[in-house]
């Protein structure tokens, strides 16, 4: 593999497929919908392997709206913070539900004629249960100020005729007791608007492929919600159709000295792993080329650890000119040298769909993983016109 072209997202087909089970047992045992969210996987190329277990998908805006119907084929909905009167009208041709984010916006909508079309989309209203589970500020769609969906006394004496659902997303990477308390919130709140509603989407933020995720509860709570309103209830799930799905596979370029060892790498944290730097979080990395039987690391004296744990630490750094282009601090048993592969873990989710080509670092290209028979199939590859092609 040492003629590997880096840096490289790798996609593990049987990992996909397994998150996509899951999901599907989850949608049969429960009774209802689950989307695709595409601000979480957007590898449309993979979209196959998945197309069968879900039902659709939702997009934040016009242009992943246009994704899910080319490419996915099924059930597309739609919410974003607010709609221009183009994104309405593109977004009435697509969508099966749009939920807006106000009542302004839902009535802008109506005065547009929209609501009119035959054949239109269900519409919905993003609800704020004031209720915050998040562990990170910068993911909490409830916190005080948020712009983000009607609050429960902006409702009263409102006609909801017209709206056929309820729209709530307050989760971010959490298990199923947060959902519990958040349906409890919703149902203290907005209780007496539920009985009209036909449906009540969840959102996204469920941790539901992760393996200590209680399933059996969700099951439990998504069909006691669904008797007791008589309403369908969709979930939402981004990051649980690609958990533990991809990895980056970067190569160091150079080893310098200031402070310590500072290894180079061929990827940009800023660009390539933005995350890394927002949330923040410390990726797991591994090195080696194991990942082409399957993207796990089984050997732990082949992972990175926490500084000082093994006999030689490096700071992991960017190719990019931003000083802070710094992924962190690891250890390994053996040196690392120019030319070595290292393999950055969990990078399908919430990482492609946010890589930009800032300094013009070469963009990652995109392979699919077949870890049975060992191929790995480059499905996209970029180069200097992506590049060129973003700005005139």
């Amino acid at each position: 593999m040492n003629d590997f072209e880096t840096p490289c997202f790798v996609v593990d087909s049987d990992r996909l497929r397994q998150n996509a089970a899951i999901l599907r047992d989850i949608r049969e045992r429960a009774s209802c919908q689950v989307l695709l969210a595409l601000k979480g996987f957007a590898m449309w190329g993979a979209f196959p392997l998945i197309r069968e277990a879900l039902d659709g998908c939702c997009a934040s805006g016009v242009h992943e709206a246009q994704l899910a119907h080319e490419t996915f084929g099924k059930e597309v909905h739609a919410y974003a913070p607010a709609f221009s009167d183009a994104d309405l009208r593109a977004l009435t041709a697509w969508c099966h539900h749009i939920s807006f984010n106000s009542l302004a916006q839902w009535q802008r909508y109506r005065s547009l004629g929209l609501d009119r079309v035959a054949h239109g989309p269900q519409l919905g209203l993003r609800i704020n249960p004031q209720c915050s589970t998040a562990h990170c500020a910068l993911y909490d769609p409830c916190a005080p100020g948020s712009r983000l969906g009607v609050l429960a006394h902006a409702l009263t004496d409102q006609s909801l005729d017209g709206l056929t659902g309820l729209h709530f997303h307050t989760l971010c990477e959490q298990p199923v007791d947060a959902l519990e308390q958040t349906l409890t919130a919703v149902e203290a709140k907005f209780g007496e608007w539920l009985p009209r509603m036909e449906w009540v989407n969840f959102g996204g933020g469920h941790h539901i492929t992760r393996p200590d995720y209680d399933r059996d509860r969700l099951v439990e709570l998504i069909r006691s919600f669904a008797e007791r309103y008589e309403v369908r209830v969709y979930l939402e799930p981004g990051e649980a159709v690609a958990l533990e799905a991809g990895v980056l596979v970067a190569r160091v370029l150079d080893v310098v000295e200031n402070d310590g060892p500072i290894a180079i790498l061929d990827v940009s944290c800023t660009a390539h792993m933005p995350d890394v730097l927002e949330m923040p979080y410390r990726p797991r990395v591994y090195r080696g080329d194991d990942w082409r039987n399957g993207i796990g690391c089984e050997n732990d004296d082949l992972r990175g650890a926490e500084p000082g744990s093994h006999p030689h630490t490096y700071r992991l750094g960017g190719v990019s000119c931003l000083a802070g282009d710094m992924i962190g601090a690891y250890s390994f048993v053996d040196p690392l040298q120019p030319g070595d592969m290292l393999v950055f873990e969990d990078m399908a989710h919430y990482t492609m769909v946010k890589t930009t080509t800032f300094n013009g670092v070469r963009h990652p290209h995109l392979a699919l993983l077949e870890p049975q028979r060992g191929d790995v199939n480059v499905i996209r590859r970029f180069g200097y016109e992506d590049f060129k092609q973003r700005l005139s």
